[in-house]
This record gives structure tokens, sequence and C-alpha cells, in this order.
């Protein structure tokens, strides 16, 4: 038999059992579409998480305090309090001397508490930073002015605002030169930075910031730091920066052996591969889990082509006798199954594709720095995936069909 006759009596079929035909094909849409969806999104929520790094600076090296295996978290993410950063560490690395590629260094603490003004009262976040905050960062103030290096040395009562805190506090009124409070520590607004949207690791828009030695020793009253980022002025540095970092450091903090350090060294290049790793791993589990669907539906093809061998035995029978071969059989119900199988996997792919651009889409209006990623190697292997499911599951009722007894399909009621 050709396989042009093949394709022929199979359409008929289709025809025919228009109900059987759209149902044995379900399952794989179902499958190949939530495949994509999943390995979609997955990819989509990379690209977030991985240009949300990107945008703070390839060149940034971070400083925590508490030791950490090179490969593991650093000991603050636990929760831990450590006090082994002080604001002196970070003076000590803007020396260039000592770290010739250090073009910005800013030190960081913060809190949670009530922020006043005239205006509004809420609970905030408040972040103590140094003058050189706006350089490490690339923020820019919208209005006024940043705070200088001799204000963050000289304890100055003044801050900048982040652009949504100074919605919250001031609404549409001007905030420069006016006065908030954190706890009961009034500061005077010198300046409004740009806003640069929020992520998930922070929310400058949503901060208000005051020199780091005011937050210190004004607000929180203590004496060491959260951490120190230093910007360097070549990514191809980063390597001897944190070499030059991790020298000056147990200087200062009378280390020799580096086993004993009691500081972790991050760079944003290092964020990148391990978050990279992370997600692709995510990605890939999720898309396991999603091909299940797909072996649900290779059981709904197999048992569906099962109840037709059943009810076209007789047919069957007829065409064996009229000298119908046992491979014109088996080639017949194979291809049925991969064909539906195949029709399946295309449905599935356009239908995942579709979604995956409506999330990407619904991302891209809410803000996100989201990218719609369908990459053509999905496509070619959702596709192989879903005739390779239409052979596999399909064998058993082709062979059955083929090794049918003529007289006994005959007989078949």
């Amino acid at each position: 038999m050709q396989f042009k006759e093949v394709i022929k009596i199979i359409l008929e079929g289709y025809r025919a059992n228009k109900i059987r035909a759209v149902l044995t094909i379900l399952g794989i849409v179902i499958g190949i579409g939530s495949v994509i969806v999943i390995m979609s999104v997955g990819a989509g929520a990379q690209s977030l998480i991985l240009n949300q790094i990107t945008s703070m600076g390839t060149n940034l090296i971070g400083i925590l305090p508490g030791a950490s295996d090179p490969n593991g978290p650093p000991a603050t993410v636990f929760g831990l309090t450590i006090t082994t950063l002080k604001y002196e560490d970070a003076e000590a690395l803007r020396d260039r001397s000592q770290v010739p590629s250090a073009v910005a260094v800013s030190a960081y603490v913060s809190g949670v508490d009530t922020i006043s003004s005239n205006y509004e009262s809420l609970t905030g976040n408040f972040m103590g930073v140094s003058a050189a905050f706006p350089e490490v960062e690339d923020d820019e103030v919208a209005t006024g002015r940043f705070f200088t290096e001799a204000e963050e040395k000289g304890l100055a009562r003044v801050a900048v605002l982040g652009a949504q805190a100074k919605k919250d506090l001031f609404g549409a009124n001007d905030p420069i030169g006016q006065r908030i409070k954190i706890k009961r520590e009034s500061f005077e607004v010198i300046g409004v930075l740009s806003a640069k949207g929020s992520n998930i690791f922070s929310d400058t828009d949503n901060r208000t910031l005051v020199p780091v030695l005011s937050a210190q020793k004004l607000i929180l009253g203590i004496g060491h730091l959260g951490f120190i980022r230093v910007k360097i002025n070549d990514a191809g540095n980063l390597d001897q920066a944190k070499e030059d970092i991790k020298t000056v450091l147990r200087q200062r903090h009378g280390i020799s052996n580096p086993a004993d350090d009691d500081f972790s060294i991050r760079s944003t290049a290092q964020a990148l591969d391990v978050l990279g790793q992370v997600t692709d791993a995510i990605r890939f589990f999720l898309a396991g889990i999603g091909a299940l669907s797909l072996l649900v539906g290779g059981v709904g093809i197999m048992n569906i082509m099962l109840i037709a061998v059943a009810e076209r035995t007789k047919e069957i029978g007829l065409r064996k006798a009229l000298g119908a071969k046992r491979k014109d059989l088996l080639l017949q119900f194979l291809t049925e199954a991969s064909l539906s199988s195949l029709i399946g996997g295309l449905v599935g792919v356009v239908g995942g594709i579709a979604v995956s651009g409506i999330i990407a889409v619904v991302a891209q209006s809410l803000g996100y720095n989201w990218s719609f990623i369908i990459s053509p190697g999905s496509i070619i292997l959702a596709c192989l995936v879903s005739i390779s499911i239409g052979m596999i599951f399909g064998y058993y009722p082709a062979k059955r069909a083929s090794n049918l007894d003529p007289i006994e399909a005959l007989r078949y009621e």
C-alpha cells in the first residue's frame, strides 16, 4: 500500500469520527503547549532576574560581613547580625593606592521605621549611604542635590528621597527645603532621585537616603555596616580588585590566615553565573514536570487507537481477506497515531507560543523587563517528541490490528 493511500484512509477516518480525532490529539496539545509555556516563561523570568542584576552594573563588588564558602551564600543571608564591617573599612577601600581600580565606594546601613512629613506619616525604608552612592548605583538626582562627603562625615541631618517616597510623603508638593522625621530625628530634604523602578533585589524609589554616619549614630545607634559596594573601573579588573580588597581588609582586621576571613566578597558577575545556573535548573525541572502530561497524552492516544481497532475489526478482516498485508495495517495504524500526535504537537506549539506571548505582554505592561523567548530548538524538539510519542504509544494498537486473523475478524460482532 502506498503512503498516499494510507494518508487518505486516515483523513477519511478523521472526517468520519471528528470527536474521536479531537480527543486523540487533545492530550498532546495540552502536553506540548505546557512545555512550551513553561520553557518560555522560565526563560522570561530568567531574563528578568539577570537583566536586573546587569542593570546594577557588571563592575560592582559587594563586601558583606561574615565568612562564607566561596560557592555558598554569605552568613547574613540567614538573618544573622554580624558586626565585622566598619565605616573605616570603606574609607580604606577608597584609597586608590591600595585598590587602584576602585572608582567609587559606598557604605550601607538600613532600617525600617516611621518616616513623617508635614503632610503624611508612614512606615518606610531608610538607608544610610555614602556620598558616592549615585556613582556606585548609577542613580541621578532629579531635583535638588545629593549630600556631600563633608556632610557625610559631619553627621549632617540631610535626606534625599526616592521618587515614590517623595510622592508618599509630600504628594504634589515640593519637598526641597522641607523637613522629615525618621523616628524622632529631623532631617532636611535636599534632593529627590530620578525614578528608577523596583526590582526583586531593591526598590530605590521607595527609600529615604541619609548620610551613613548619621544613620548609624543618630537613628540606629550602631557602629557596624550592613555591607559595602565598590565600583571598579573595568569589569576585566574584578579579580585583581577582589584580591586587593581582601588584602586591605585582612590587614585592617588582623587576619593572617585566609581561612579566618570575617567578610565575604561577591561580584555581580558571580551573581549572574550562580543565578543563571539556578534558574536553568528550575526551568528544566519545571519542563520535566510539564512533560509528564505528554505521557498522559500518549496513553490517551493508545486507548483511543485500541478503541478504533476494536470498532474497525471487520474492516481490518475484510482488507486482510482482500490481500492487505500485516505491514500495510501496521503502517496505517502507526501512521495514524503518529499523525495525530504530530497535529497535536503543532497545535500545542502554536497555542504555547500564543499563551507565552500574552504572558510576556502583560509582564511588560506592568513595567517588568521581561523578554519573550521562544527558541527554534524547543519547537523542533516538541515536534520530534510528539511524533515519537505517537509511534511509541501507537505501536501496540497497530501491532494488534496487524495480527488479527481475517476469518475471526470477519466474524467479530
